[in-house]
């Protein structure tokens, strides 16, 4: 496994070791010592979460004021352009933002610790999404900062995604935070 950090503390990419063959493929999707070891973090796992999205869905960018979750992301089915936003307003990249393509190809896994804003959009016709979260999804502490605003500046490889009504509902980062 190898793992590579990113310009926002804390972020991670990390390409799992893959062993194949001419029958398949094996790889280790999670195992809580070395995880904990390779990313320097101490959070334990308490929710695993499953999506299907279509092409240009896009989800996101949400996040938990209040009991706030880390996620260990990656894609069993299809391509996403995958998001993290910095929101600690304390943080030397408060705004900034790193994105990365996760894939069934690539089998690519993305971690971003609690206290970001995180969203994805599918870029195949269809995509199956799985995220191991460290702490429970919490609606009364759901927030939501608008996938274009212009002060984050997310270069998306699309331009007009589709979102659900909660997503469209998104508001700027200055609006949330300043």
């Amino acid at each position: 496994m190898q793992v590579h950090d990113t310009k926002i503390a804390g972020v991670k990419i990390i390409q799992p070791k893959v062993f194949g063959d001419n029958r398949g493929f094996f790889l280790e999707t999670f195992s809580k010592r070395r995880y904990q070891e390779m990313l320097q973090i101490d959070y334990d796992f308490v929710q695993d979460n499953y999506s299907r999205s279509s092409k240009n869905v896009l989800r996101g960018l949400h996040f938990q004021t209040a009991n706030p979750q880390g996620k260990l992301v990656r894609v069993v089915r299809g391509e996403v352009f995958d998001v993290a936003v910095d929101i600690r307003k304390d943080s030397a990249t408060f705004g900034e933002w790193v994105g990365v393509l996760l894939s069934e190809e690539n089998k690519t896994q993305f971690w971003i610790p609690p206290g970001l804003a995180h969203g994805f959009v599918v870029l195949s016709d269809i995509a199956d999404f799985e995220y191991k979260c460290t702490n429970y999804y919490d609606p009364k502490n759901e927030g939501c900062l608008i996938w274009n605003d212009a002060d984050v500046a997310i270069d998306w490889p699309i331009a007009n995604p589709i979102l659900s009504d909660k997503d469209q509902q998104g508001r700027s980062l200055k609006e949330l935070f300043l």
